[in-house]
């Protein structure tokens, strides 16, 4: 095993970033729109990387001095880049004091988070702090088991030691998700003892929660993964990380103590969007880009497809997503200043049909009702009011019930099965009932009350999915199946 890749990113000076979540997207993403900004514009922005849980990253990217490839992959060919920007890695669960020390010292000035939706410990009833969740029950009695209370457990010892300025930027698929985590954190310090609450409140009005938008397809690692970067390297890699060439960073420039020169191209990617509008960005992102891709991975996981690229080539399923995306998402979205709304539909459906990269429809599938909550009732509402069906949409929500509580006798084949689900348990316990309280009960998860409608349009759809299989749900959708 060699201990060191070449790399054209300078030596960072110092540790400036703390980032909580050692995840391939970090270290496709951030990671290397860091080492563009460093190759530009040299500064204290080493990161160290935090690993809640798992030591497997973070123990292989020490062997290898904390570096690590980035295998760039698309049909025209691979490419392989180094981002040499962390100091360190650590785990929070093995050393939990060392994490804290690292949050709370002065020369920390960026606090990031890539955690998933389902990290942030959200109750989906009310859209804040689920303050019943174990994790978080433990993290108020001192423990720091969760990603907000480690982070606020952070704070409060910057608070007691020093008070200098920091910023928490949040680079998960919420919408608002510097608003969010603000939230989360104020509510985690308003839940602690008196003592601890008095401390913390007040520092945290002088700490800066950006919004920020981000996007790259980055999936799972694979064997294909590490025999590339093998080859590409010269040299054997535990931990590369495969990702489409495709990178856009939109972020408000709230920071409270500096930042890198992250709108600086470099490192096979463009540099930042520094906008006041990440809203518009946000909205597209998760609705044209996340909300089209899930409805591609349900029903390729319920065609029998492990691979987006093979889910979207289906003339079908092709179809439904054009229409989820034009018909359904794209109405009630305000694209930016800017932005050709034309050109970026284009480019979604070049990047869905990336046939090399390999993404699979079980991750993009995982932890449906989580980011279904943030992409399905808005839209929807929208349509509703306006007096309009968005039939694609209620089929997006039938298939992502196919895939994670069918109905009993129902096979939705492997790669359903192997879609992560939190709420696969609880879905289950109504899925032998009647079909509109399963389905009532799923959309229920979604968060804002749907009308009864949508509802029942819903259980048409998986009713099709369920008797008569993807195609014939897609040709309904259209309405093609009832006039046929």
């Amino acid at each position: 095993m060699i201990t060191m890749f070449p790399t054209d990113t300078p030596v960072p000076h110092g540790t400036g970033i703390v980032h909580i979540g050692l995840s391939n997207f970090h270290r496709a993403h951030q990671a290397v729109h860091t080492a563009a900004a460093l190759a530009s514009v040299e500064g204290p922005w080493g990161i160290l990387g935090v690993a809640p849980r798992s030591a497997s990253v973070a123990d292989a990217m020490a062997a290898q001095a904390n570096r690590y490839a980035v295998v760039e992959i698309s049909p025209a060919g691979e490419r392989v880049v180094v981002p040499g920007v962390h100091t360190g890695t650590a785990v929070a669960a093995r050393d939990p004091q060392r994490v804290l020390a690292a949050l709370a010292a002065q020369s920390t000035r960026i606090i990031s988070l890539t955690v998933t939706e389902q990290g942030y410990t959200i109750d989906p009833r009310t859209g804040g702090l689920d303050l019943d969740h174990p994790g978080i029950r433990a993290d108020l009695a001192g423990a720091t088991s969760t990603a907000v209370g480690l982070l606020t457990r952070g704070l409060l010892r910057r608070a007691r030691a020093h008070g200098a300025p920091v910023t928490v930027l949040s680079c998960d698929n919420l919408l608002g998700n510097g608003d969010v985590t603000a939230r989360l954190a104020r509510e985690f310090a308003a839940a602690l003892p008196a003592d601890e609450a008095g401390d913390l409140v007040p520092y945290l009005h002088t700490v800066t929660f950006p919004n920020s938008m981000v996007d790259r397809i980055v999936p799972a690692t694979t064997e294909t993964t590490r025999a590339a970067a093998t080859r590409l390297l010269g040299a054997d890699d535990a931990v590369p990380v495969p990702a489409e060439p495709f990178s856009m960073w939109a972020l408000e420039d709230r920071f409270a103590a500096g930042r890198p020169a992250w709108e600086h191209t470099g490192a096979g990617v463009p540099g930042a969007v520094f906008t006041d509008d990440v809203a518009g960005y946000e909205l597209l992102k998760l609705r044209l880009l996340n909300g089209t891709h899930s409805l591609i991975a349900y029903l390729g996981a319920l065609a029998g497809e492990d691979l987006i690229a093979r889910s979207a080539a289906r003339p079908s399923i092709r179809g439904a997503a054009e229409r989820v995306l034009h018909d359904d998402y794209r109405p009630t979205v305000r694209v930016p200043a800017g932005i050709d709304a034309d050109d970026y539909a284009t480019t979604l459906f070049a990047r869905w049909s990336n046939t090399a990269l390999g993404h699979r429809t079980r991750q993009v599938g995982s932890d449906g009702s989580l980011k279904l909550a943030q992409r399905i009732p808005g839209p929807a509402a929208e349509h509703l009011a306006a007096g309009r069906m968005p039939h694609h949409l209620a089929l997006t929500a039938a298939a992502w019930l196919a895939c994670v509580a069918p109905s009993p006798g129902f096979d939705p084949g492997p790669h359903a099965a192997a879609m992560a689900e939190p709420a696969r348990e609880r879905l289950a316990a109504t899925a032998s009932g009647p079909v509109a309280a399963h389905v009532r009960a799923a959309l229920d998860l979604l968060g804002d009350p749907l009308p009864a409608a949508f509802a029942e349009r819903v259980v048409e759809l998986f009713g099709v999915v369920v008797r008569h299989g993807v195609e014939a749900a897609v040709a309904e959708a259209a309405g093609e199946r009832r006039a046929a």
